[in-house]
């Protein structure tokens, strides 16, 4: 079986470790069982013509499989969990429902989490920045108050874990270190259930290698 090819940082800072979107399809890879390979890229890669082809925004992930190119992760992770039962049901209506999870992740749940995380970035006594804050907060917490409601009585947002699930964990993880999605337990056991899964240590081990490795001195 061909490898594929994951574009993934050779070192990113502390804060940015475990977070960066090549977990989303190194666990992906795993939960299907499929082999990759890692491509280790730096700064001076980002902005390569010849990254920039495969990647055009210069970003990672990046992913090459038998001559097909995609970016962007959820776009590959889709096209991942097309080739595993393990990522999608076999049932077309729970598959399309599983797709729509993937998208909400993604669309509904991400953009405002990280509206709010580069809020956090600006200086704490603007008071501009205090009143975007509070309203950012609000909304976000409006957002995961909703899927908190929908996972009452739910192991995960459909029947078993699907590619839904993987993408809407490593959302809930951006804002870590804030208690935001500590104060809804009944996500914090949601991301702490997905989290356990033996593939998603495999792929969060495989991303973190490179950065001990190259860690400046």
């Amino acid at each position: 079986m061909t490898k594929a090819t994951v574009s993934a940082f050779r070192w990113v800072p502390p804060f940015a470790q475990g977070l960066v979107r090549d977990l989303r399809v190194r666990w992906a890879l795993e939960e299907a069982g499929l082999p990759y390979e890692a491509r280790l890229i730096g700064r001076e890669d980002q902005a390569s013509d010849a990254y920039r082809r495969l990647q055009p925004f210069g970003q990672v992930p990046a992913y090459e499989e038998d001559g097909l190119a995609l970016f962007e992760s959820g776009a590959i992770v889709l096209h991942i969990a097309e080739r595993s039962d393990a990522l999608l049901p076999t049932d077309p209506a729970a598959r399309a429902r599983a797709k729509t999870w993937m998208f909400a992740a993604l669309n509904t749940i991400e953009p405002p989490i990280m509206f709010l995380n580069e809020l956090g970035q600006l200086p704490a006594d603007a008071e501009t920045a205090r009143r975007q804050n509070a309203a950012a907060t609000e909304f976000v917490e409006t957002r995961l108050a909703s899927l908190s409601a929908w996972l009452d009585g739910r192991d995960y947002l459909e029947d078993g874990f699907t590619a839904a699930d993987l993408l809407m964990t490593t959302v809930l993880q951006i804002p870590r270190g804030t208690g935001l999605i500590e104060a809804f337990p009944r996500l914090e056991a949601y991301r702490r259930r997905c989290e356990a899964r033996p593939a998603y240590h495999k792929a969060l081990a495989a991303q973190m290698a490179p950065f001990a490795e190259n860690a400046p001195a």
